[in-house]
C-alpha cells in the first residue's frame, strides 16, 4: 500500500515574494522518499488517539475524585495532544486520498501558529514534573504548594507564553520573501523548511529562534530532570512502601514523555544542520508531532487505576440506565 507520507508534495499561495523572483502561486511541500509507512492503520491509531483523549477529558471532568491538581495537569495535556493530532493528521489524510498536496498560504499560516503554540505549552510537562515533586518530596504543603488558584496559575501562564511566542515567529516568518521556488522538502508547515525558501539573510532571526528554543526546551527540561532528581533522591532515602513504588511507576511513565518529545525536538532544533538531513529532520518531525500524542494516553492512562476505576464507573452507570 501507498505510504501516507511519502511523495508528499503541498502548494502555497499568495506568500511574499523577493522583489527579484517571480511570483508563483504554489508551494511545493514535498519529501522524495518514505518518511513512514503510515496508511489506513495509522489513520486507526489516529482515531484511537482521538477517543481516548476525549475520553480523558471527558472522565476527569464528570469524576469529582479526579478534580485534583494532578488529574486536571493530564486533562490539559489530553486537551494538548487533541490539537496535536487533528493539526497535522487530518490533513496528511485527506492529501493522501485526494492526490492533492496543497495548502493556501493562510492555512499554512495557521498550521505553524497551532504547532508553535502547542510546543511552547509542552512546557506543561514541567508544571506535572513540579507537580509529583511537591506531592513526593513535600507532601506535607502539597495542598498550598499546588492549591487551585496556583495550579490555574501555572497552566494559564504556560498557555499564553506559547501563544504570545508562537504570534511572534509566524508574523515574522511568513512575512519574509520568499524565492521563486516554493518547494519544501517536509510534510508540514516548520520554520526550518521554510526558511530554506528565503531570499535574504535569516542569520538573526535563527539566533532569535535558537533564544526561544533555549526557553522553551531546554530550560523545561532542565526543570523537569530536576524535579525527578530530586524524587528519586527522596525515594531512594525512604522505604519502599507500595505509595513510593506507584509515584515512581508515575514518574517513570512521565520521563518517557519527555524524553520522546524534547530528545527529538532538541536534535531537531540544536543539532547543527551539518548532522542531520532533510529526511532524517521529516522522521523526527514525526516524533513530536504524531507519535507522541498517539502514545500520551496510553502511557497516562491504561495505567492509571483511577482512570480505569472511573471509566468502570461511568460505564456501569450507563448500563444500569
Amino acid at each position: 500500500m501507498k505510504p501516507l507520507l511519502a511523495e508528499y508534495p503541498m502548494h502555497l499561495s499568495e506568500g511574499p515574494t523577493a522583489p527579484d523572483a517571480a511570483a508563483p502561486h504554489t508551494l511545493d511541500i514535498s519529501s522524495d522518499s518514505t518518511v513512514w509507512a503510515a496508511s489506513v492503520g495509522e489513520s486507526r491509531v489516529f482515531l484511537v488517539a482521538l477517543i481516548v483523549n476525549s475520553m480523558m477529558v471527558i472522565l476527569i471532568w464528570l469524576n469529582s475524585h479526579l478534580h485534583t491538581p494532578m488529574y486536571f495537569l493530564l486533562s490539559q495535556l489530553s486537551l494538548m495532544d487533541l490539537l496535536y493530532i487533528s493539526t497535522f493528521v487530518p490533513k496528511i489524510a485527506i492529501d493522501f486520498l485526494s492526490g492533492r498536496n496543497n495548502t493556501s498560504y493562510t492555512n499554512c499560516g495557521i498550521q505553524l501558529f497551532l504547532f508553535m503554540t502547542l510546543v511552547g505549552a509542552e512546557c506543561l510537562l514541567a508544571v506535572m514534573a513540579y507537580d509529583r515533586y511537591v506531592a513526593i518530596c513535600h507532601p506535607l504543603h502539597y495542598s498550598i504548594l499546588m492549591r487551585p488558584t496556583v495550579c490555574i496559575f501555572m497552566v494559564a501562564g504556560t498557555w499564553l507564553s506559547a501563544l504570545i511566542n508562537a504570534f511572534i515567529h509566524v508574523f515574522y516568518v511568513l512575512n519574509l520573501p520568499f524565492c521563486g521556488s516554493r518547494e519544501i522538502r517536509h510534510f508540514f508547515c516548520e520554520i526550518p523548511a521554510l526558511l530554506k525558501l528565503v531570499c535574504a539573510d535569516t542569520s538573526l532571526y535563527e539566533n532569535g529562534l535558537f533564544i526561544s528554543g533555549f526557553i522553551f526546551l531546554l530550560f523545561p527540561i532542565s526543570a523537569i530532570m530536576a524535579s525527578y532528581g530530586q524524587i528519586l533522591s527522596t525515594v531512594l532515602r525512604l522505604e519502599l512502601n507500595m505509595g513510593m513504588r506507584k509515584a515512581l511507576s508515575i514518574c517513570s511513565s512521565h520521563m518517557i514523555v519527555v524524553i520522546l518529545f524534547y530528545g527529538t525536538a532538541i536534535i531537531k532544533y540544536f543539532l547543527p544542520k551539518a548532522y542531520h538531513t532533510a529526511e532524517q529532520d521529516k522522521v523526527v518531525s514525526i516524533f513530536y508531532t504524531i507519535l507522541t500524542p498517539v502514545l500520551n494516553p496510553l502511557i497516562y492512562s491504561l495505567r492509571n487505576k483511577e482512570m480505569s476505576g472511573a471509566l468502570r464507573k461511568v460505564l456501569r452507570r450507563k448500563i444500569t440506565k
